[in-house]
């Protein structure tokens, strides 16, 4: 496993595929999510007028979420599911009605590929790679549900230590909206180590109308929750086997808890 990322976006000569999965246990009660894995663009799309660096950026994917998910995977023999496009080209995690789904501004990074896009490229851009994800996420809970009790989702992002100049002080933060069933014990069990300073709704808020986990898990009634790692601390080989080293007995525990396994709606503060 590494960690290296290309520091600017792949050319692909065959067709691209805008989906990875990773096979597991689907009766196993665990589905990992990795929505920002990669800062691949295809060919046809060239650089989005952006300089090489820009793609090795927060803005582009989120660092070091590919590798601690699939090693997540592996430990735990849990189905994962990941993009393998550029958040910069569409942001899977965003509802389709979203006006940010494709980002002209990006942390102060203007993306001049995307700068005049009309309704039309907006439209192609969710049919060819946001879309294909979703119905991924879709189908494979459909045939985890089939298997027998509903499984727990654990979506992976990780997040910039800086912003906008102000250092951010969290080493991992859980995001929610109003279903607490997987986010205590997993802040719980984060806080039984007095090194960490975790985040419960930091740095961002969990709530987010019709983003992947508000539409294939607080529709649903899943038991879910959104983990959010510093980019810095999985940034290498080291740091990722360190938080899988954590986050494996927490996850495999939440996945052995019944009243996780049912189905339970709680609604959204979104709505």
């Amino acid at each position: 496993m590494t960690c290296q990322t290309s520091a600017r976006p792949q050319a692909h000569s065959a067709p691209f595929v805008p989906t990875e999965s990773v096979e597991g246990d689907l009766a196993g009660g665990l589905l990992l999510l990795c929505d920002h894995a990669r800062n691949d663009i295809p060919v046809e799309y060239g650089d989005l007028g952006l300089p090489a660096d820009q793609f090795r950026r927060h803005i582009a994917y989120d660092i070091g979420v590919r590798p601690l998910t699939l090693e997540l995977a592996r430990r735990l023999n849990a189905p994962a599911l990941f993009t393998t496009f550029s958040r910069l080209l569409i942001d899977p995690n965003r509802g389709e009605d979203d006006p940010t789904i494709v980002m002209r501004l990006s942390d102060g990074a203007v993306v001049p590929g995307n700068a005049r896009i009309d309704a039309a490229e907006r439209q192609s851009r969710i049919e060819r790679f946001h879309r294909p994800y979703h119905d991924l996420i879709e189908t494979t809970l459909d045939r985890m549900l089939a298997l027998g009790s509903p499984p727990v989702v654990i979506s992976i992002h990780s997040y910039t230590p800086v912003w906008r100049g102000t250092p951010r002080p969290w080493h991992a933060g859980i995001l929610w909206d109003k279903d607490p069933r997987a986010v205590v014990p997993l802040l719980e069990g984060l806080a039984r180590d007095p090194a960490l300073v975790v985040g419960d709704n930091e740095p961002y808020d969990g709530a987010l109308k019709n983003d992947t986990m508000y539409r294939h898990c607080t529709s649903r009634g899943l038991a879910h929750a959104l983990i959010e790692v510093r980019q810095d601390l999985i940034a290498d080989e080291t740091g990722v086997a360190d938080w899988a080293e954590r986050l494996t007995p927490l996850l495999a525990g939440l996945a052995g808890m019944p009243a996780l396994r049912e189905i339970c709606h709680y609604g959204s503060r979104g709505d």
